[in-house]
């Protein structure tokens, strides 16, 4: 997969009540981060390795948009995106907080390999349509995230303009667009899916991560 993927932008603190949950200001712009490459995996049906040493590892479910053509200046994200899928920015918690803490760059928290679990790629219909529905995170069965586009603090074509004046916008470039709140741990064993309205488009089972208590 990630032979097909350039830049891997991510757009943090994108949800107020997600902010909030974590205690952190809601931003008067866009946060962008990256993750590289080596960072997306596929998600359809996948066994997922992660972490196991480092504390906990925390799901953060994203609306994902590929870049279909080199940005131009007044380009409209409808014009600029083919297809959008789902993923999960994946996050080393309890090492994130060191690093914010110490005033640090998250890259050790955010960047790992498989820290980007990614869906198939669906048709992007335009950002109006996308909104029509919701995408949902459910964690062995139960739904933990529910999220849509129309709640976020920065929409689509905000991000999209920011990235590509500040940092440039090409073909294969994926933009994860930020997560809603309901964020969590995920330990081994667990199983993840992510519907968007009553489609199922993607799943993993964590195979190796942190142990739940009472887990050997």
């Amino acid at each position: 997969m990630n032979r097909t993927i350039a830049n891997v932008y991510c757009v943090g603190r994108n949800y107020r009540l997600h902010a909030e949950e974590l205690g952190n200001e809601v931003p008067k712009e866009p946060m962008i981060f990256m993750k590289p490459s080596h960072a997306v995996v596929p998600m359809a049906d996948s066994k997922l390795e992660l972490p196991a040493v480092q504390g906990e590892v925390h799901y953060e479910t994203e609306l994902v948009l590929r870049v279909a053509r080199d940005y131009k200046p007044g380009m409209s994200v409808d014009e600029l995106v083919d297809v959008m899928a789902f993923g999960i920015d994946f996050t080393l918690r309890d090492v994130q907080n060191g690093l914010k803490a110490k005033g640090h760059p998250w890259t050790a928290a955010k960047a790992f390999r498989n820290s980007a679990p990614m869906t198939p790629y669906i048709a992007f219909p335009g950002a109006e349509e996308t909104a029509k529905q919701d995408f949902i995170l459910r964690k062995n069965g139960e739904i933990v995230q529910r999220g849509n586009i129309a709640n976020m603090i920065f929409p689509l074509q905000q991000i999209i303009d920011f990235i590509a004046e500040r940092y440039g916008l090409g073909e294969g470039d994926h933009i994860f667009t930020g997560t809603p709140e309901g964020v969590g741990p995920v330990y081994k064993g667990e199983r993840l899916e992510i519907s968007y309205g009553t489609q199922v488009l993607g799943s993993c089972d964590i195979v190796s991560g942190p142990a739940a208590s009472g887990q050997s």
